[in-house]
């Protein structure tokens, strides 16, 4: 996919990322499926609020709040007047842990193989999460870089190495990525230049393109990818052909897939036909 300038790039990013939306996959869900996508988003954002997923789901109030028992009763979360948060949570902030540890070393392998594509002096964008996390680790050995991050673990990983220039927006804290999302942190990116974006997503696929557990990171995601000249999207091969809550985007606000070897064949031709640069890590 060619980029023949910055502004076409906006133009075309901006009509991707207005196509944010519900995915449409989950009205009527039964109960334990929608449960498990509750879980997914508290495991994202740390806490929500009854009415908040009352709305998102299309469910009553009454009918959050049992869901809400259940999950407590299974130990995954702790309710509070009005909502609930990950009961994992306060650890994580604690030990700076982050909360999607699943499939590390493929994880580790996309890592390497991003951090590769990092010249020297360059300007880079890097989403939170714990696959930019291993890209972060792979960093560590240029001598200049300037660094642009939501993730407070990345700063502080990237933040001691003499000659590099990291910087954060402000927003709101989420403890599950140990971020900053939110307006805030969105705005921040309105003026940034940078030359490439490594992308976080918690779904890829072609019909739902882009897909995340929450609203949070909507609008911060869409401003990452209007300052980048390329979009590494970076996820591992189960996230493939998965659909998550909310859409970002459709595949057009990629440039390019890094992820690993254990991606179908026919996955990765299938997303080649849409013009994206298939990059694998074995």
């Amino acid at each position: 996919m060619v980029r023949h300038s910055n502004a076409t790039a906006l133009g075309k990013r901006t009509r991707g990322g207005a196509g944010a939306q519900l995915n449409p996959d989950l009205n009527g869900l039964l109960a334990e499926p929608r449960r498990m996508k509750i879980l997914a988003w508290l495991q994202e954002e740390g806490s929500a609020r009854v009415r908040d997923l009352s709305a998102a789901f299309g469910v009553s109030e009454a009918t959050i709040r049992q869901d809400l028992e259940k999950l407590e009763s299974d130990g995954q979360i702790n309710r509070q007047h009005g909502g609930a948060f990950l009961r994992t949570m306060p650890k994580q902030v604690e030990t700076l842990s982050l909360q999607h540890m699943e499939n590390i070393e493929k994880k580790r392998k996309i890592g390497v193989k991003a951090a590769k594509l990092v010249g020297e002096d360059e300007t880079i964008i890097l989403d939170a999460g714990s696959t930019t996390t291993e890209i972060a680790h792979n960093l560590l050995g240029r001598s200049s870089l300037t660094v642009i991050t939501n993730a407070l673990n990345i700063a502080l990983m990237l933040g001691a190495v003499p000659g590099y220039a990291v910087h954060m927006p402000g927003g709101q804290f989420k403890a599950p990525t140990l971020s900053l999302s939110g307006d805030k942190a969105a705005e921040y990116f309105q003026d940034v230049l940078a030359g490439k974006l490594f992308l976080a997503t918690a779904g890829v696929a072609l019909d739902s393109g882009l897909t995340l557990p929450s609203f949070a990171d909507l609008q911060l995601k869409q401003a990452m990818i209007r300052a980048a000249s390329h979009v590494y999207l970076v996820a591992d091969s189960t996230k493939i052909n998965r659909s998550s809550f909310t859409r970002l985007g459709t595949l057009d606000v990629i440039d390019s897939f890094i992820t690993d070897d254990g991606i179908r064949d026919e996955d990765a031709r299938a997303f080649e036909s849409r013009g994206i640069k298939m990059i694998i890590a074995d």
